[in-house]
């Protein structure tokens, strides 16, 4: 008997069907919903969100760097300038290997070790999203070429045409003008930030650092779209910078490479001021740098030699450089003695080549060992005398000494804009019991009165003093700025020195006669230059004793390693009676001053009042050691 068998059921089938079509409809509808429940959530109610990332993605704000300002001399010539150059730029936000990039680079540019280590410090140093780095300046063609053949491999790099810094007199004007360089880390925490976007360079050292606010500038705004690789389409918006200003300053171009010249060959410092106005007309010290170097990175081969050679060629001699004033502050000493009563015009001594304090047996040694005979006032600053001013400096004493002197600034940095300067030493009772822990004695005035023991001051000092004796007394602090943007800067300043009034104004005339013939006299220190000039000079030779020596021992500079040998000076001013130029001159170990120092003043003095150029430094000899 068969199985009865079971016909298939249509009608489930069907409903079954429509179930699972209705089930799966629903379900579309269900994410078409949701999908445009989304596209609405985006759209409209995140449009603001989603509208600025795509502005970001298509739109940068890029910093727009000033032009420096340029650093003019007295007569306009420029002494500080912008060239173009070709930079390698990179925006690390547009490539996705970084270090694929640098090594890439390195290969393509055949960088050395150094320069690979110091683009991947720029590359990594914090910056602004999409701010490009400065990774080489001052590219050559063959490298900008090199860069555009591999350019492919090279996501995030550009080369970019900008200014760079240059010094057309470059070692001449090292220390006065300073130098540029990139800007470090240290640097930006002291500066504003948004002012330096798109600036790779800051002021380091002298002018370039003092007026760096003035000279920047200010920075520019750019808005800018781009495509996907970052390049730009199109300008959207646009604030210009604001140029740097100019500065002018009293320097003159053609003092200063006398100066320099007349140098050469030397260790030492020159620095010359016009004592109506204290602009400062030269500021030499050599050896000196070449400032370019630094602006677009200095190697680290040549920068050790710099820092370690024993000349200290980038060591500002002028407004650092401590030195005993020795003999050139004769004059400034026989002014006290003079304003304190302690001695007149006529008073003399009898020299016998020494001088002794009372209960003491230690000779205090004239320079000059059998003595000078009978001396006066005159005749102690004409011939330089050392018992002279032993026995002046005893009887006035340092509590004299000291304030005397501080109102020539000699212990005070006095000038407007170089804060940088040493305010060298002004030595006193209170100064020793504070820093030595010891009191003063006698014998220690004795040396303040020749100018040497404790007391210190820098070349940029003693000119100033030269400056103020010139002016019988008017303080004009010594500057360097003249103008900024045509503007003269304001010659007043609050905290000037007090002008020097003394009870008798002979005894300004009395000093400056005596300096007078300390150059044209027949007896002077510096005689040989008196005779080869046609103006006036009032000026004063120094020694300054470098190591010293026992008391019954004679000097001999022959005996004495060249460090260990005396330094000469010169200081004084010309004409001496409408004074254009004061001056000092210190050469390092270079013996006395009559011989060397006092040469090479004459030179500087010829180079501004006769207007004359390239002279030589000729031999000469004067009367004596000071």
């Amino acid at each position: 008997m068969s199985e009865k068998r079971t016909l298939k059921n249509l009608d489930l089938e069907y409903r079954l069907f429509k179930e699972r079509i209705f089930v799966a409809f629903a379900i579309v509808i269900l994410l078409v919903m949701v999908l445009v429940s989304r596209m609405v959530y985006l759209q409209v109610y995140q449009y603001d969100v989603y509208s600025t990332k795509s502005d970001k993605n298509r739109m940068h704000v890029r910093a727009i760097p000033p032009t420096r300002g340029l650093i003019f001399d007295g007569k306009g010539r420029v002494l500080a300038e912008n060239l173009p150059s070709y930079n390698l730029m990179f925006v690390r936000e547009q490539a996705k290997d970084i270090q694929g990039v640098l090594n890439t680079l390195s290969e393509v540019l055949e960088l050395s070790e150094t320069q690979q280590k110091e683009i991947a410090e720029q590359t990594y140093s914090q910056r602004r999203p999409f701010h490009s780095a400065l990774l080489l300046s001052q590219l050559t063609e063959e490298q900008i070429a090199k860069i555009s053949v591999n350019r492919y491999r090279l996501p995030g790099v550009e080369i970019e045409a900008q200014l760079i810094r240059h010094y057309p007199y470059g070692p001449m004007t090292a220390h006065v003008l300073g130098y540029v360089s990139r800007i470090s880390e240290l640097d930006l925490k002291k500066v504003d930030r948004s002012q330096y976007a798109g600036t790779y360079y800051i002021g380091k050292s002298g002018i370039e650092r003092q007026y760096e606010e003035t000279l920047h500038g200010k920075v520019g705004v750019q808005t800018v779209e781009t495509n996907a690789r970052g390049r730009v389409l199109s300008i959207l918006d646009e604030t210009l910078p604001e140029p740097g200003k100019s500065l002018k300053l009293h320097l003159d171009a053609d003092l200063q490479y006398a100066a320099m010249r007349a140098l050469s060959g030397f260790r030492g410092s020159i620095v010359a001021i016009e004592p109506k106005t204290g602009g400062i007309l030269a500021i030499a010290s050599t050896p000196s740098f070449d400032p370019n170097l630094f602006v677009s990175g200095i190697d680290g081969k040549t920068y050790k030699e710099l820092i370690t050679s024993r000349d200290l060629p980038m060591f500002n001699r002028s407004i650092r450089g401590n030195y005993p004033p020795a003999s050139t502050i004769k004059a400034f000493m026989a002014i006290a003695g003079l304003e304190e009563g302690i001695v007149t015009q006529d008073f003399t001594i009898e020299d016998p080549g020494w001088f002794q304090l009372p209960n003491d047996d230690r000779y205090y040694r004239n320079w000059k060992r059998i003595g000078h005979g009978t001396v006066d006032l005159r005749k102690a600053i004409v011939v330089s005398n050392d018992t002279y001013f032993y026995n002046l400096a005893y009887n006035l004493g340092i509590d004299r000494i000291y304030p005397f002197m501080q109102r020539f600034g000699f212990g005070l940095n006095t000038a407007l804009d170089i804060p940088q300067a040493s305010p060298g030493l002004m030595p006193s009772r209170d100064w020793k019991r504070t820093k030595r822990k010891s009191p003063w004695f006698p014998g220690e005035t004795l040396s303040v009165g020749i100018g040497q023991g404790y007391w210190q001051a820098t070349p940029l000092q003693i000119a100033t003093s030269m400056a103020v004796l010139a002016n019988r007394g008017k303080w004009v602090q010594p500057r360097l700025v003249k103008s900024i943007d045509s503007k003269d800067v304001a010659a007043d300043n609050k905290e000037s020195p007090k002008d020097i009034v003394l009870s008798d104004e002979r005894y300004w005339d009395i000093a400056i006669e005596a300096m007078v013939d300390v150059v044209h006299s027949g007896t002077g220190t510096a005689r040989r230059i008196g005779k080869r000039v046609d103006y006036t000079i009032a000026g004063k030779t120094g020694t300054a004793q470098v190591k010293s020596i026992k008391q019954d021992e004679v000097y001999d500079e022959s005996k004495l390693a060249e460090r260990h040998r005396d330094h000469a000076m010169f200081a004084g001013f010309a004409p001496a009676h409408d004074p254009k130029i004061a001056l000092a001159v210190i050469v390092e170990n270079a013996g006395s001053g009559s011989t060397t120092a006092a040469p090479i003043a004459q030179m500087v003095f010829d180079a501004y009042l006769k207007k004359e150029r390239g002279l030589r430094l000729t031999d000469s000899a004067g009367g004596g050691k000071q």
